[in-house]
């Protein structure tokens, strides 16, 4: 039996699923706010909860809102910055007595899309998570692309294409830089400007810089802000203004299994 579980800013999701990949256990519980220790515990629970309830033991995968450095292994590039420096791998290992498998969340998002969700069939898939952060995952031919700094897809902290006066002043990030897409794509920057107009032409215009240099098959949304039906008719109409090509056969879709679509991923990071 195999858990995923998606770290999130506002929620950590825990799936299992059995060997057939049959969801049969789910449960959100509040992240702890900039509380390490805290979110060690939160997570161990729930995972040992279970086990004590289903009298299983089980694999754990894990999505989280960052990435583990190649370099020392600890957690970089978090917009859940009290996980940044820290050994959340093997500090989890030893709370729970054993390995664990832990990937970005966009990377679980967009794999879990290409293997057998909106995505499926896709040669390239590139799945965006818009919700607390901006990320992305790239699958290619099945396969997650990491690349050798582990931030493949991570075009949240690239700054916003062609601002515009509305755009200005460039907006600070966490990350120690201005002018970051997430700053304006998040949806925290959704709540501060509301107007869905703006929303849309900033996200056709970052998306448009994947679609030239990634040209991806298809893009699948994830995060909270995926479930607003509007974005799926006026995005793609937006962005051929900025797309380096006479015609976009790109298509932009809605995830298959939700807006929570990368627990599912973190789950199959023990195989199918």
């Amino acid at each position: 039996m195999r858990i995923g579980i998606d770290l999130g800013g506002t929620k950590i999701e825990m799936l299992a699923l059995d060997a057939a990949g049959k969801e049969i256990f789910r449960k959100r519980v509040p992240t702890p706010q900039n509380d390490y220790a805290a979110t060690l515990r939160a997570i161990s629970d729930l995972v040992l909860k279970f086990e004590e309830n289903s009298k299983e033991h089980c694999t754990v995968g894990i999505g989280i809102p960052g990435a583990l450095s190649r370099a020392t292994g600890l957690v970089k590039n978090a917009n859940s910055t009290c996980l940044i420096g820290n050994d959340l791998k093997g500090d989890l290992q030893k709370s729970l007595g054993r390995e664990i498998r832990i990937a970005n969340d966009a990377n679980c998002f967009a794999l879990s899309e290409a293997v057998d969700g909106a995505g499926k069939g896709a040669e390239v898939v590139f799945g965006v998570i818009l919700g607390t952060g901006v990320g992305a995952g790239i699958v290619v031919r099945g396969e997650v692309l990491t690349g050798p700094n582990a931030i493949a897809g991570e075009w949240g902290h690239n700054p916003l294409p062609l601002p515009e006066k509305e755009d200005l002043p460039l907006r600070a990030c966490y990350c120690g830089r201005k002018g970051c897409i997430e700053t304006y794509l998040s949806g925290p920057a959704l709540q501060r400007d509301p107007d869905m107009d703006r929303y849309e032409n900033r996200l056709a215009r970052s998306l448009a810089g994947v679609i030239n240099i990634l040209d991806p098959d298809v893009i699948v949304l994830g995060g909270g802000i995926s479930n607003i039906p509007r974005l799926y008719a006026n995005v793609p109409v937006l962005w051929r203004l900025y797309v380096f090509s006479d015609q976009v056969a790109t298509r932009l879709v809605p995830p298959m299994h939700g807006d929570s679509s990368g627990v599912r991923g973190a789950a199959w990071l023990w195989g199918r």
